[in-house]
């Protein structure tokens, strides 16, 4: 079963500054095809102090009318971060999103900003981890004398 550690493993993580605007922040989303951003307090920083979504752009700043040019990641961002362990499995993490109704999680190694997961990320490996199994038991049944 595979780790969050494996799937994290080689990305790069792309964050935001707490200072950046909405409008920034939704440019580097979009330009890397991702739909939620670690918030740092600067650049380079280890220390996620939130995570700025989609879904709070658009309730936090499309419904209510504010401008994203002007308003900044830092007064809109969600501050609950719920977290994922690099140790983890992947399913734990499914769990959590689910408890917690979130579609992503913050990856941390020792309280340092590792990387983060959608849950997209952990479906695409649920499905495949389920795929092998259905190979396997296919090959199994379909081998065995009758």
């Amino acid at each position: 079963m595979k780790s969050v550690s494996d799937i994290i493993h080689g990305r790069r993580v792309v964050t935001v500054e707490r200072s950046a605007s909405v409008l920034e922040a939704a440019r580097r989303m979009t330009a890397h095809h991702i739909g939620a951003l670690p918030v740092v307090d600067d650049p380079g920083s280890v220390w996620a102090i939130g995570i700025f979504t989609e879904r709070d752009v658009l309730a936090r700043v499309v419904a209510q009318g504010r401008d994203p040019a002007t308003t900044t990641v830092g007064s809109c961002m969600s501050t609950s971060l719920i977290t994922a362990n690099a140790d983890e499995s992947y399913d734990a993490c499914i769990a959590r999103m689910h408890e917690h109704h979130v579609r992503h999680l913050v990856v941390l190694v020792q309280g340092r900003l590792a990387g983060i997961l959608s849950l997209r990320d952990l479906l695409t490996v649920d499905l495949a981890e389920k795929s092998e199994a259905i190979t396997f038991l296919t090959t199994y049944v379909s081998d065995r004398p009758v």
